[in-house]
């Protein structure tokens, strides 16, 4: 398909779910406990909170439920991909245990709490598969296979799958389940706003005063003290020292939502193989839609996004035949050095400030797992998690390694930007495209809308000053360092960056 003939998409069909709006916060206030951040794990949080009798807030930059969380596949399973067998080499099986019961108690959590309230968030219980197309995916698979056997996980080994797609293996984890994210978590929101919790919308929090209680500041100059503070908002606004930013590194992957031709099977699947595919389907007007995402890659280190797009509809079409494409969208996922993520005190130092992120695709199970975690902190309950979650952990091996290649990465972006040959010029950018340009002597970024007016900004990410590259699939500047995204008008639309591109005065 070419590329100026692709169609516009809809936001994503978890979207549409009616929301629930709220004010913004226009006075100073005082709470046990700030949540920043309105996605799955803040608002867990906040429901877990409330239950054990804490005052609390939730800050949103945005709306509830619109970030990551409502970009998500809503797998809700403890299958996250090749994993296992790494991580028993790396932490042994005591922990790496501990991370697989974390995750399938969110699945539990969620399915008592959808039969306990009769929830109808589209919930089912399915299997999950990760499968390989290829003899070194097939080995990969079998030792993943014997990790579930190690860990007690209740598991079979496949030959075949049922997809026109030709296996050599399969490791299935039983007992797992999918769900409508946002149907699930309106629910917990109602019960926590009814029970007297508040939540702010377009309140964007911009700092954070440590000490005994906490002050959370606003961009709009209000100050929320807290006895507590959870930073819950994908990517760390509040880095307090922990240098987030150097110990994660952003990917983005690609969703379409299609209706096929072809009856879809049941379960839910994902290869073991590069470029990596995965595939469910949720139920929507009496219909099965099917969801295949993939084609993951480092935020900023391509700007001709709309092939991932083009890759994963021709898989949909081989595979099982489309009828009809109403929807695809992307999402932004924060990978930490050894995998796991992050959840607990942001530094030693600050024991009432806390962080959640790195959720490496998996949010749905990782962030209630954070958020069952986040409570027994502030509650002071006991957890067997807490160490295996810790973010003051640091590892040699893998930690030291992937630290010193994600930042000798970014250390050559860094270069590279600076020196990078731009042959574009402003009257060589069509309508509804956009490039690098030079303006004033300078590297620039300029789009042309549809009705054909420039929109000119400076391309030097904001947060440590690397060249955006520009993304034609949502049509934004993304930084290849750290993963701040920017809208072609210079808003950030992503961390961690929290200052917009330089507006440049355009035609």
């Amino acid at each position: 398909m070419n590329h100026s003939q692709m169609p516009q998409f809809p936001e994503p069909y978890w979207r549409e779910t009616p929301l629930s709006s709220y004010e913004a916060l226009n006075e100073n206030i005082e709470t046990d406990v700030a949540i920043v951040g309105g996605g799955i794990t803040g608002i867990t949080a906040a429901y877990l909170l409330a239950k054990e009798g804490f005052k609390v807030a939730i800050l949103e930059a945005g709306n509830v439920l619109n970030g990551t969380t409502g970009h998500t596949t809503a797998k809700l399973t403890a299958q996250h991909g090749v994993i296992y067998d790494e991580l028993i080499s790396h932490f042994g099986e005591d922990k790496t245990k501990l991370y697989y019961q974390a995750n399938a108690e969110a699945i539990t959590f969620v399915k008592n709490l959808v039969e306990e309230k009769k929830i109808d968030c589209d919930f089912s219980m399915e299997d999950a598969y990760i499968y390989a197309v290829s003899d070194q995916a097939a080995g990969k698979v079998q030792k993943e296979y014997e990790a579930y056997q190690k860990l007690g996980i209740d598991s079979s080994f496949a030959d075949s799958i049922p997809f026109n797609i030709d296996i050599k293996g399969a490791a299935v984890m039983k007992g797992q389940a999918q769900f409508h994210p946002l149907k699930f978590l309106k629910v917990l929101l109602e019960e926590f706003t009814a029970a007297g919790g508040k939540v702010y919308e377009n309140t964007t929090a911009v700092d954070i005063e440590e000490g005994q209680p906490a002050s959370v500041k606003t961009k709009n100059g209000q100050t929320v003290t807290a006895k507590h503070v959870i930073v819950a908002s994908h990517f760390p606004f509040y880095d307090g020292k922990g240098f987030y930013f150097a110990r994660m590194e952003p990917e983005r992957s690609y969703i379409v939502a299609v209706k096929t031709r072809e009856e879809y099977p049941g379960g839910m699947y994902y290869s073991a193989d590069q470029p990596t595919r995965s595939l469910r389907y949720t139920p929507v007007n009496g219909e099965k839609l099917v969801l295949i995402s993939g084609d993951s890659h480092k935020t900023g280190h391509e700007s001709d996004t709309l092939k991932h797009y083009e890759a994963l509809e021709e898989f949909a079409e081989e595979v099982m035949g489309i009828e009809e494409y109403p929807y695809r969208w992307s999402a932004q996922d924060l990978i930490t050095l050894d995998k796991i993520p992050y959840v607990g005190p942001i530094t030693e130092n600050a024991s009432n400030i806390y962080v959640a992120t790195g959720y490496r695709k998996w949010g749905m199970t990782n962030g209630i797992a954070a958020a069952h975690l986040l409570n027994d902190f502030i509650a002071k309950k006991e957890s067997p998690y807490k160490e295996v979650f810790t973010p003051s952990r640091f590892k040699a091996d893998p930690s030291i390694k992937e630290f010193i290649k994600f930042n000798t990465d970014v250390a050559g972006q860094l270069i590279k930007g600076k020196l990078e040959y731009i042959p574009a010029e402003l009257d060589d950018i069509e309508p509804d495209h956009g490039a690098p340009v030079i303006v004033n002597g300078k590297r620039a970024g300029a789009y042309r809308d549809k009705e054909g007016a420039l929109h000119i900004v400076d391309t030097t990410c904001t947060h440590m000053g690397c060249e955006c590259e520009w993304n034609n699939g949502e049509r934004t500047w993304d930084c290849p360092c750290h993963g701040s995204r920017f809208s072609y008008t210079g808003e950030v639309v992503e961390g961690p960056a929290e200052t917009p591109l330089k507006k440049i005065q355009g035609e």
